[in-house]
């Protein structure tokens, strides 16, 4: 092995294989950390509104951003857009959602909150919030701000170097 080669170690029944300590992968490492989180948020909305993650991502995004296509929901979440449309639907057939065809083309629609759907987006936000205090609280001023730098450097460098 020259070294160039990846690192490898000896693997299951003498093959050597390339080696991923996940526990120190960086995006492993963050999406675990992401999912965790979201779920813990999840328990907060899921029982008492019955929709999961998704929903309200969906939700979140339009609460913010009023009046987007389904396609602009999945982009800004980065989520799959299957997921978002399934969503999309189940909200819709609840009622927290409106969607209206956007000019001439039928194909286009663009979804906002309805009245009920604020009221959900208005009772989630606080509590949502409340959850990321705490999360944040293990961290001292400096920390906070220093992780705030690095998240918009990793999102507005580092991602875009990665994807070249």
């Amino acid at each position: 092995m020259n070294a160039a080669d990846p690192p490898s170690h000896e693997g299951h029944e003498g093959h050597d294989h390339a080696e991923l300590d996940l526990d120190r992968f960086l995006p492993y490492r963050m999406s675990v950390l992401s999912n965790r989180i979201s779920q813990a948020i999840a328990r907060l909305y899921q029982a008492r509104f019955g929709f999961g993650i998704t929903e309200w991502r969906v939700i979140a995004v339009l609460g913010r951003y009023p009046a987007l296509s389904a396609n602009a929901v999945a982009e800004r979440t980065a989520m799959d857009k299957v997921a978002v449309s399934r969503a999309v639907a189940h909200l819709l057939e609840r009622g927290l959602l409106t969607r209206e065809m956007h000019g001439d083309d039928r194909r286009r629609s663009v979804l906002t909150l309805s009245e009920a759907g604020y009221q959900i987006y208005d009772e989630i936000v606080p509590l949502a919030l409340g959850r990321e205090r705490k999360l944040l609280a293990t961290l001292d001023a400096e920390e906070r701000r220093q992780l705030e730098r690095i998240l918009d450097k990793l999102a507005n460098e580092g991602l875009p170097a990665m994807l070249e």
